[in-house]
């Protein structure tokens, strides 16, 4: 008599919890969906994009396309123009000088309003930082990475700028390590490394398949790297992983020695596969989801990951950026480039960067 009497009460149960579910998910896309605004519509990729605090819009254009112009400003949804000029862009099919870009990707702006860039150097051989004044056009700031620190075929990707201090923080995923720049020094030193910076054994799985990378399952090491406000903390984690971690900044800057250094690594909490973030003045963490074509959310109230954002057009956001109460991301389709697929370029342009506002 008792189980005839729960049976129909558990399946009220289980219906209510799977639609709650459901119309939360719908919620949160639907919601979203209406608040995107396309900031620029383009045939070629953009690689990542960082707005200044002046509301200057930057934007790399993603190596992998071997596009004629490497850094721009936005300027209108159909208008890029080369920064800081055409000069220091690179000819596709030509080799870059000590003056001009090779592979740019990695973008960050100051609270200046200086933007930084790092160049990965895969076709010139040398990784270099490069820093701009955004309003007067001239570089502030050149540093070519030694060997011993940056080999060759290095993929030094991400960074993330403490201009307050003098530093900038540098994620690179081909061999699995955070870099430390010394601004006033132009020095630059890799950290020892730590179990942290490697992948986690998961697979990338974007529309029920596995993303290979270099003809194997996507397995890539430290990528999303960020600072808190105050500039104490650096954060970072692995594209394939799940679990978010923090490290003392101020450790790293007062060059204690490395496993002073290790002991201060923590798990924060957890995160998306993702391949960009960006952190907001509460702590907040905003994470690019490449699995479920969104933004998630570590609320720094809750210590929970939570979703801003599900999206079909949110094909591969390649990172974000925050700036006057928008979000911005870059968003160029790169598992459909020849090293995901193994074959030809599968994407379909256009490619977008897009805004969201967010509370």
């Amino acid at each position: 008599m008792k189980k005839n009497n729960l049976f129909p009460l558990l399946v009220f149960v289980a219906f209510f919890v799977v639609n709650f579910k459901v119309e939360v998910y719908a919620q949160v896309k639907s919601d979203a969906t209406k608040q995107l605004v396309v900031v620029s519509k383009m045939n070629i990729r953009p690689g990542n994009v960082a707005v200044n605090n002046q509301g200057v819009i930057f934007a790399t254009l993603h190596p992998l396309g071997n596009p004629s112009v490497q850094l721009a400003l936005i300027k209108g949804e159909n208008k890029i123009e080369p920064f800081p000029n055409s000069s220091w862009q690179r000819e596709a099919g030509k080799m870059a000088t000590a003056h001009s870009f090779d592979t740019p990707l990695g973008i960050n702006t100051d609270e200046n309003g200086n933007v930084w860039v790092i160049d990965m150097g895969l076709n010139f051989g040398q990784t270099r930082l490069f820093g701009f004044n955004a309003k007067s056009k001239e570089n502030i700031f050149s540093l070519t990475f030694p060997e011993e620190v940056a080999p060759k075929g290095s993929f030094i990707q991400d960074l993330a700028v403490d201009i307050k201090n003098g530093f900038i923080y540098l994620a690179d995923i081909a061999n699995p390590g955070i870099l430390v720049v010394n601004i006033s020094k132009k020095e630059v030193k890799r950290l020892k490394q730590h179990p942290s910076f490697l992948s986690e054994d998961i697979d990338m799985i974007i529309d029920s398949k596995v993303i290979n990378f270099g003809g194997k399952p996507a397995r890539v090491g430290v990528n999303p790297i960020t600072i808190s406000a105050d500039k104490e903390t650096l954060f970072y984690g692995a594209m394939n992983g799940k679990t978010w971690y923090s490290i003392s900044a101020r450790a790293i800057r007062e060059n204690k020695k490395d496993d002073e250094i290790s002991s201060t690594i923590k798990k924060v909490g957890s995160k998306p596969i993702s391949d960009g973030v960006a952190t907001d003045s509460n702590g907040n963490h905003y994470y690019t989801n490449l699995c479920d074509k969104g933004i998630d959310k570590w609320n720094a109230k809750t210590k929970k990951l939570e979703p801003v954002i599900r999206d079909a057009r949110l094909l591969w956001l390649d990172n974000v950026s925050l700036q006057g109460g928008y979000i911005y991301m870059a968003v160029n389709q790169l598992d459909k480039t020849p090293a995901f697929t193994g074959t030809t370029d599968l994407g379909k342009p256009p490619y977008f960067i897009y805004k969201m506002k967010i509370n």
